[in-house]
């Protein structure tokens, strides 16, 4: 699949019901809050975030680094470091069932078997004292109870199919023997080894340069078409998601301040924080020019300013957002219809929408 393939119509090739199905999420959290205890207080990283990934979708989460996005994706995934980290409410509902109240066996069942993670620095994850074809191996020896031999031979099929070249000759290598571009292919063969319903990919493409970024997201939207599987891709990139996600929602300060579907919020933000971020992106017909950068600096999580946490950087902010939180309005269009999927959690989205 090439990266100028849309959202659209992978949708459209994996069946429309993957998006505009009625049937229950796969994966539905609601009310998620997670907080860091520290020595100055409590750090409130995810407040009150809500969304929904259904089987065959991508979700997109979007933010600066800080915004919460990998916080509650480890959330999610039940590996999140406690202490400092507490889960304070919400519920992470899979397949129907709310994850919060299983015990740490039954998470770690599912985890991996049923949904599983790549994780953006891939010399990190993986072990270096073990060769990648044991690594991808364990998966099925731990899991499904093959042999070694019939573990390996599932390690070179894996490798196969994220296109390490020569599997069967490289399966005995170790991570650092593989570039940077190859040893997240293997970090998403390993992901996918046991067949997940949902992946979760956290800044897969983070230090890998464009072309192999390209690779990279053309591989996991293949893969993700393939065996129909809903994908949430955490990134501070919207280059990288353009073409590759059904929808997007966006971090800022712990909390979702804008969903939309990708076309409609790269057309038409309706949050200036969005705006900002689109701003900010190099364009080849402003050669010579300055780039925007949003002025200022995230919010530290320990004193999150009152109101609207985007109000001190924020150009359009008014008085009312220096004092009253805003919920996620419903965006609607000109004659007053709910945009499907759109809110923003702006008082005045209506003039960032029509800026």
């Amino acid at each position: 699949m090439s990266s100028s393939t849309s959202a659209s119509s992978r949708s459209a090739e994996a069946g429309q019901d993957t998006v505009d199905s009625h049937d229950a999420p796969l994966l539905e959290v609601r009310g998620l809050h997670v907080e860091f205890h520290t020595r100055e207080g409590v750090a409130k990283a995810v407040n009150g975030v809500d969304y929904a990934v259904r089987a065959g979708e991508t979700l997109a989460i979007l933010g600066e680094s800080g915004s919460g996005k990998s916080v509650s994706a480890q959330a999610v995934m039940g590996i999140l470091d406690s202490p400092p980290g507490k889960i304070a409410s919400g519920e992470i509902l899979f397949k129907g069932r709310d994850l919060l109240k299983l015990g740490s066996e039954e998470r770690r069942k599912i985890r991996g078997a049923q949904m599983a993670m790549v994780f953006q620095d891939a010399l990190s994850s993986l072990n270096p004292v073990h060769t990648v074809g044991m690594q991808l191996g364990e998966m099925y020896r731990v899991h499904r109870g093959l042999s070694r031999k019939d573990a390996k031979a599932k390690a070179i099929e894996m490798m196969d199919r994220v296109r390490i070249p020569a599997a069967a000759q490289r399966v005995g290598d170790y991570p650092h023997q593989f570039s940077g571009g190859m040893r997240q292919r293997i970090m998403i063969a390993m992901a996918l080894a046991l067949e997940p319903a949902l992946i979760i990919a956290d800044e897969p493409t983070t230090a890998l340069d464009v072309t192999v970024q390209a690779q990279v997201m053309d591989l996991l939207a293949e893969l993700q078409a393939e065996y129909h599987m809903g994908l949430i891709l955490i990134t501070h990139d919207l280059g990288v998601v353009a073409d590759v996600a059904d929808k997007i929602a966006v971090m800022y300060a712990g909390r979702i301040v804008e969903t939309a579907p990708v076309h409609e919020l790269y057309a038409h933000p309706a949050h200036p924080y969005t705006r900002g971020l689109l701003d900010s992106i190099p364009r080849l017909d402003q050669k010579g020019q300055e780039l925007y950068a949003i002025k200022g600096l995230p919010p530290n999580l320990l004193r999150i300013p009152p109101g609207c946490a985007f109000n001190p950087r924020c150009p359009r902010a008014q008085d009312i957002c220096r004092t009253t939180v805003p919920p996620l309005f419903e965006v609607t269009d000109d004659a007053g219809v709910t945009a499907p999927g759109r809110a923003s959690a702006c008082h005045f989205w209506k003039e960032t929408l029509h800026d």
